[in-house]
């Protein structure tokens, strides 16, 4: 029967000449070896835009690092009291311990201060971290398949760790430490001037020497830092796809090669941290120089000063520690400038995952599906085209007309465009011409939600995820009671085993269910769309990949879920879908035949070919 045979209803246009869609195909990430867009630490608003959602702990931790900074320039001014009115004015002994015990004072005040500074400052990072988290992880569940064709879920999984560790990194560490070293530049510059202000003008001058390689290092240590990032995230990568495969790994004795893919792979981020490394010891080196070249100078003119008793011997003493400060701080400032720019990195390319808009979004105003729900899909005149391959059409001007309660079954050789119409069906793509509807309505006018629930999918592989049983089989309806649960686990022949686990529905089935066999893991999917009640069912080759006994046992709970359902049934084992309403066969993106298992066998086309060479091989 042709193609043709499914005439869509007149007045619906779907039968004109349907209008083409452009093809949207989902962002691109920017390459890991792309030299970033933003050559500033602008990225860090995002993170600064986290953090103003807590103004009270960063009062409080800017109330702390003002303390602990004024803790710290108040430690010199301290040893000038004592040099200067215990030591040199000959005081007692008493004298001297009232201004040790001042000193004493100053350090409770510091370790006081620098410890509320600690917890404030890093509670602040975990937050906004597992902030900046759990946004890029909603968003990334709003994105279409299509992103995930485009970008390696590795990739982004390096990003949610690795970046996001760094932010953490530059909002418990880094910032505080700018902050605190800018502080302590500032006021001990300022006491600088109280004590000797001569020979502070002499070290203002070197201010601009600082600047001046701060500036060049930057620019080209923010690009080697981001490279640098890449490679890290890189080595993230490779690590989970081969752990991920380590049955195929061990089973072609590949070890050797993997070792030394990753060997390789660990060398050139070793080559690029060296790099990184390089510039940034030169950096440090040249401004230490500078600065602490220019103190000792300083230093020496003022030793003179204290020979020829123009300057007290305490002043000199707290000139030479605060000195020490201010060179240290501006020391540490440059340091802190590299891992900012390497936080700026981890931010912009969490920026990308953030700002992605999914491809298959809720219409500005969603129609209404029709309850009670019937069952009915229709695709009228569909074209589609995958984002990823614009060149060749997994359908091709698709007309095809399921009426509530028929069972369907889709049959053709790989690459037909079987698994694409449940793709359609689903809505987690759009085609580009035609339209797809369910129960009347165009799924582009309906939020994909509800398309959604309307639909219990049990896929060729029994997918399952790392948790115990009873999380898995609610997965399909997550209100479900245990006697809910109990029960579709019996309609899908799955009760037995389950009951036979160490802690029953309590049991861990270990990563992505490796502790059931295959048999039981299609088992607990058929059990997880029991619970799910939906009005259309959609099986994707759900018997392929088992043994007889499995598949007997499947299909006898597959049988049960169909009751009352409509039904699409992919199938490559034709014996699974004679019994089927209605058998569609697909060729190169178009339906080539259609009718019952006996009027396709007796037809003589691609159905009886493929029929006779299964049945054969079966029988022999």
């Amino acid at each position: 029967m042709a193609q043709g045979d499914a005439t869509p209803t007149a007045g619906d246009g779907s039968g004109d000449a349907p209008a083409q869609r452009e093809i949207r195909r989902p962002t691109k990430l920017r390459r890991r070896n792309a030299e970033p867009k933003a050559r500033s630490l602008k990225p860090l608003r995002m993170v600064a835009e986290a953090l103003s959602n807590y103004p009270t702990q960063m009062a409080l931790a800017a109330i702390a690092l003002l303390i602990t900074a004024a803790a710290t320039l108040a430690i010199p001014a301290g040893f000038k009291m004592i040099i200067d009115r215990g030591f040199s004015a000959g005081g007692d002994a008493a004298d001297i311990g009232r201004w040790f015990r001042y000193l004493l004072m100053i350090v409770v005040v510091l370790a006081a201060g620098t410890a509320m500074r600690f917890y404030y400052v890093s509670w602040l990072g975990e937050r906004v971290v597992a902030d900046i988290r759990r946004r890029v992880h909603e968003n990334l569940l709003r994105l279409a398949p299509a992103f995930y064709e485009e970008n390696s879920p590795k990739e982004i999984s390096s990003r949610m760790t690795s970046d996001t560790a760094l932010i953490e990194q530059v909002v418990g560490t880094t910032v505080s430490v700018a902050l605190r070293n800018t502080l302590m530049a500032i006021g001990g510059t300022a006491y600088l001037f109280f004590l000797a202000p001569q020979l502070t003008l002499g070290l203002l001058l070197v201010i601009p020497a600082i600047i001046i390689p701060i500036t060049i290092f930057g620019k080209r240590l923010r690009a080697i830092s981001r490279t640098s990032q890449d490679r890290v995230a890189d080595v993230g990568a490779m690590v989970t796809e081969v752990l991920s495969s380590m049955k195929i790994v061990q089973a072609f004795n590949q070890e050797g090669r993997e070792t030394t893919r990753f060997a390789d792979k660990v060398e050139q981020t070793f080559d690029v941290a060296k790099r990184r490394i390089l510039i940034r010891a030169a950096m440090t080196s040249i401004i230490i120089m500078l600065v602490f070249g220019s103190i000792t100078a300083l230093m020496w003119r003022g030793a003179i000063g204290v020979a020829e008793g123009t300057i007290s011997g305490g002043t000199i003493a707290a000139f030479v520690l605060t000195g020490g400060l201010v060179a240290g701080a501006f020391g540490a400032l440059t340091e802190v400038y590299g891992d900012l720019l390497r936080g700026a990195g981890a931010a912009s390319r969490l920026s990308e995952l953030l700002e992605e808009q999914p491809t298959i979004a809720i219409p500005s105003r969603p129609e209404t599906l029709p309850t009670p729900a019937r069952g009915s899909l229709s695709f009228r005149n569909v074209t589609f085209r995958y984002p990823t391959r614009p060149d060749t059409a997994a359908l091709q001007d698709f007309t095809l007309e399921i009426e509530a309660g028929e069972t369907v079954a889709i049959v053709g050789p790989s690459g037909a465009g079987k698994s694409t119409i449940f793709q359609l069906a689903e809505r987690f793509y759009d085609p580009q011409a035609g339209t797809v509807r369910l129960d009347g309505v165009p799924l582009t006018s309906v939020d994909p939600a509800a398309i959604r629930s309307r639909m219990a999918l049990v896929p060729q592989d029994g997918v399952l995820f790392s948790a115990n049983a009873r999380d898995n089989l609610r997965y399909g309806n997550w209100q479900a009671s245990d006697a809910e649960i109990w029960e579709a686990a019996k309609a899908a022949n799955a009760e037995d085993f389950l009951r036979a686990l160490p802690e029953g529905l309590d049991t861990f089935l270990g990563e992505s269910g490796t502790r059931l066999s295959g048999g039981q893991q299609q088992r607990m999917a058929i059990a997880r769309a029991i619970l799910r009640d939906a009005p259309i069912l959609l099986l994707d080759e759900a018997t392929s990949a088992l043994d007889a006994q499995s598949e007997r046992l499947v299909q006898d709970a597959l049988e049960r879920l169909m009751i009352g359902r409509t039904t699409l049934v992919i199938a490559h084992r034709l014996a699974t879908v004679r019994a089927a309403d209605r058998i569609i066969v697909m060729e190169d993106g178009r339906i080539v035949e259609q009718g019952s298992h006996n009027t396709l066998t007796k037809a003589g086309g691609l159905y009886a070919e493929l029929a006779a060479l299964q049945f054969t091989s079966e029988a022999a």
